[in-house]
C-alpha cells in the first residue's frame, strides 16, 4: 500500500518537475522549488528501491523524468559486478570497529575509514598487515545515498582503467551501505593544491602536468566507445593520487550513460558543483561529453594558478576563477601574474602558454569548439615530451606576484560556507549527489 502511494506521488512530482524544468527562465523561487522537488523525487526513488517489487519490473537506477530509464535492476547490477560482497562484521573488524582515528575523510553522506584485509582471501586483517583499503560508509539518514551507492557499483564494477580508482567490493546488509576501495596514499589533488600543511606539499610543475595527463586519460576512457560514460562531477576533490603520483578518478555517484540512438545529449536534472559545471548544462540540463571537457578546463586552471574555481574571499571581480583569469591567459607577460607563486621558476614560458591555450580551448562557450578528451590527452603528452631544457628550465622571466596575490593564494585554503557545498576533509569522495551547489 505504501509502495503504491509512493508511486502515485512519484508520478505527480515528475509532472510538476517537467513543468518547471522546461521553463526557459527560472527565478530564484522556481529554482528553490525545483531543488525541493528533486529531493522529493529522490526520496520516492529511495522508497521504490527499498520497498518496491524485486521481480525485475522496476529499475532501481532512475534519472529525472526527461531522461531515459536504465534497464538494470538493483539485483542485476549487484550480480553482474565483479566485486566482493563483504559482510558488515567483516568491514567492522577491518576498520577496528570504525574507530574515529581510522577516519580518512568525511562527507555529507558518510565517512571514509582506513582498514586492512588479507590480499588473497579478502578477510579482515590486523592493522599493518595485508592490503590497505578505504571503506566508505554511507550515512543511513541520507536521502540520496542508496542511489549513488548503487551508481558507484554499476560503473566501477564494470569499468577498469589505470586512471580510475579501483572498487574492491561492497556491503549491503540491512540498512548498511558500504563501499570498499583501494587505498590512495597521497589523497586528493584538492589537498595538494589548496591545503597548507606539512603533510600536503604543493605539487611541482612537472607533477601537476603528470596528474593532469592521468586525469585526462581517465576521462578519455570514460568517453570512449567502450565505456560511453559522462562523468559529470570532474573536480579536484574527485581526483585521487597514488604513491607514484598517478591520478585516478573517483566518485561515480553522478555519472550518467552517454546519449544513444543518435541523440546529441542526455537530458537530466542539473547536479554537480558550481564553478565546474559547463554553462550550457546549467542553462538547459543537456549533458554531453563536452560538459566534462569544460570541467577539465576549470581544473587545469586551478592547477596553473593554485586558486579555487570559486572563492568569495578573493577581491571583488576575482571570485570566479574562469571569468577572472581568462583575459590573462593569452598574454605572455600577463599570464605570469596569475600563476601559482609556489612553483615559480619551475616552468618555461612556452610550457605555461601551451597549458593555458589548452585550458582556453576546453573552456570555450560553444561546446562544439571544445576539443575531445583524446585531443586533450595528446596535447598534454606533447607537453610532457618537451625537451628537459624547455619543460623544466625557467626562462629569464620573473612573475610579478605581489603581496596581494600571495594573500590571495592563502585565501584558497578557505572553504565555501554553504553546508551543501562545504569542502570535506576526506581524501576520498563522498558518496553523495545533490542538486548543483556553490
Amino acid at each position: 500500500m505504501l509502495y503504491q502511494a509512493c508511486n502515485s506521488k512519484l508520478l505527480t512530482i515528475c509532472l510538476m518537475r517537467i513543468e518547471i524544468v522546461h521553463c526557459s527562465n527560472l527565478s530564484g523561487v522556481d529554482l528553490l522549488i525545483e531543488t525541493w522537488l528533486g529531493y522529493a523525487f529522490d526520496l520516492c526513488v529511495g522508497w521504490n528501491v527499498k520497498y518496491g517489487p524485486k521481480d525485475g519490473n522496476t529499475s532501481s537506477k532512475l534519472s529525472s523524468p526527461s531522461g531515459a530509464l536504465t534497464p538494470r535492476t538493483e539485483g542485476e547490477i549487484l550480480q553482474s559486478s565483479n566485486l566482493r560482497s563483504f559482510s558488515f562484521n567483516e568491514l567492522k573488524t577491518a576498520t577496528r570497529n570504525f574507530r574515529p582515528d581510522s577516519v580518512l575523510g568525511e562527507g555529507g553522506f558518510g565517512c571514509v575509514f582506513k582498514g586492512w584485509i588479507d590480499e588473497h582471501t579478502f578477510t579482515a586483517a590486523k592493522p599493518g598487515i595485508g592490503m590497505v583499503i578505504a571503506v566508505k560508509r554511507l550515512n543511513q539518514e541520507g536521502l540520496q545515498g542508496h542511489k549513488e551507492w548503487l551508481a558507484e557499483i554499476n560503473y566501477l564494477g564494470q569499468l577498469y582503467h589505470p586512471n580510475l580508482v579501483k572498487l574492491i567490493g561492497y556491503c549491503l546488509e540491512d540498512d548498511h551501505r558500504l563501499l570498499v576501495y583501494e587505498f590512495m596514499p597521497r589523497g586528493s589533488l584538492e589537498h595538494h593544491l589548496f591545503r597548507r600543511s606539512s603533510y600536503f606539499q604543493p605539487l611541482s610543475w612537472k607533477l601537476r602536468m603528470k596528474v593532469a595527463l592521468g586525469a585526462a586519460k581517465g576521462l578519455a576512457y570514460l568517453h570512449s566507445p567502450e565505456a560511453k560514460v559522462i562523468y559529470r562531477d570532474f573536480k579536484t576533490s574527485n581526483i585521487l593520487i597514488d604513491s607514484g603520483y598517478n591520478a585516478k578518478l573517483s566518485d561515480f555517484g553522478l555519472a550518467k550513460d552517454g546519449p544513444e540512438d543518435g541523440k546529441s545529449h542526455v537530458s537530466t536534472r542539473v547536479m554537480g558543483t558550481y564553478g565546474y559545471a559547463a554553462p550550457e548544462y546549467l542553462a538547459t540540463g543537456h549533458l554531453t561529453a563536452k560538459s566534462d571537457v569544460y570541467s577539465f578546463g576549470v581544473v587545469l586552471l586551478e592547477m596553473l594558478t593554485g586558486k579555487r574555481a570559486l572563492d568569495k574571499n578573493r577581491p571583488q571581480g576575482e571570485h570566479n576563477l574562469v571569468e577572472w583569469v581568462k583575459p590573462y591567459l593569452t598574454s605572455k607577460r600577463r599570464i605570469l601574474r596569475v600563476m601559482d607563486a609556489r612553483i615559480e621558476g619551475q616552468y618555461s614560458l612556452g610550457g605555461v602558454l601551451r597549458a593555458a591555450t589548452l585550458a582556453i580551448k576546453c573552456l570555450a562557450i560553444e561546446p562544439r569548439l571544445r576539443p575531445n578528451m583524446e585531443e586533450v590527452v595528446k596535447a598534454l603528452e606533447q607537453l610532457q615530451d618537451l625537451p628537459e631544457a624547455e619543460s623544466t628550465r625557467s626562462e629569464p622571466l620573473q612573475s610579478s606576484h605581489s603581496s596581494k596575490s600571495s594573500s590571495s593564494v592563502s585565501n584558497n585554503n578557505r572553504t565555501c560556507t554553504n553546508e551543501a557545498c562545504r569542502v570535506k576533509v576526506g581524501s576520498y569522495p563522498r558518496p553523495a549527489a545533490s542538486p548543483i551547489h556553490a
